[in-house]
């Protein structure tokens, strides 16, 4: 399976769950005219299997750690200003930890065919379909971070540090337009579904009354992320506004990496404190077991 192709992807997801239960569960769930179901189960199947360490080899690359640790840091320098607001500041950092992150939900319940006709018991439609991107998401974010990973294994094989230009020249060679597009689209379609949630009447009760069957069937994490989403969309305030302001940057910095543009990023420059700013913006490469 191709580490970075949705529909590659969904075709082999689709197969694996089909078998047995799972695949009657999938079934029934559409013949009901319903596809969220089987649509979050391909997602978590799709999310297991880049997870998998000997079906996708390069989880042991030694830049993956590296590669997250910089992103993480150049969404955080780019979207810092957010975190100054009192407003905005809970959901800027539910999204630099929580939607930009890459997570490993490998202690899942690994029957998705039991736990997803249980989620859908509990949580509204929209909420499902809203859970169900946040692991397209993940999946997406990941397979593109191991596509990146190789490429750093091949532009830069005795390098121990990353930084912009280096980034931008991976970024380049990896490609994949359609599905960077795709990435960003799902960031902001998942802030959207969370500010969607507050409003539902009876939502926080819900989340509240969900927390012991979710732990109990394993989703445990999911059920984290939609509390901790719903809490900080619930004091943002414009939702729209704050969304539609990561959308233009992040779509606007894919053209200038794309197009080999300085500063794609939309820094000043010169750096403040250039010295202080290449020790942060660069980071050490550990080699990783295999």
């Amino acid at each position: 399976m191709s580490a970075v192709s949705t529909a590659a992807g969904e075709r082999h997801v689709t197969n694996t769950a089909c078998g047995g239960d799972g695949g009657a569960w999938i079934m029934q769930a559409m013949a009901r005219g319903n596809p969220i179901p089987a649509r979050l189960t391909r997602r978590l199947s799709w999310h297991q299997a880049l997870h998998d360490g000997q079906r996708e080899p390069r989880n042991g690359s030694r830049w993956l750690s590296p590669l997250r640790q910089w992103q993480a840091w150049r969404v955080e320098r780019s979207f810092g200003h957010f975190l100054k607001d009192p407003q905005r500041r809970d959901a800027a950092m539910f999204f630099l930890s929580e939607v930009y992150g890459d997570h490993d939900f490998s202690r899942r319940d690994a029957s998705v065919a039991r736990i997803v006709p249980m989620m859908q018991r509990l949580l509204p439609a929209s909420v499902l379909a809203t859970l169900s991107d946040a692991i397209e998401l993940d999946a997406l974010t990941h397979a593109l971070d191991l596509h990146m990973a190789q490429a750093l294994e091949a532009l830069a094989p005795r390098r121990k540090t990353l930084d912009t230009e280096l980034y931008a020249l991976a970024y380049r060679q990896v490609g994949h337009r359609r599905l960077r597009q795709r990435q960003i689209d799902l960031i902001v379609r998942v802030g959207q579904g969370l500010a969607q949630a507050v409003r539902l009447p009876g939502m926080a009760m819900l989340l509240r009354l969900s927390r012991g069957p979710a732990r109990a069937t394993g989703l445990a994490d999911l059920q984290g992320f939609l509390e901790r989403g719903f809490a900080a969309f619930a004091l943002l305030g414009d939702a729209a506004a704050f969304l539609q302001e990561i959308h233009r940057h992040e779509r606007a910095s894919a053209r200038r990496l794309f197009a080999g543009k300085p500063d794609p990023f939309g820094w000043d420059q010169p750096r403040k404190s250039a010295a202080g700013q290449r020790a942060a913006g660069k980071t050490t490469v550990r080699r990783s077991a295999r």
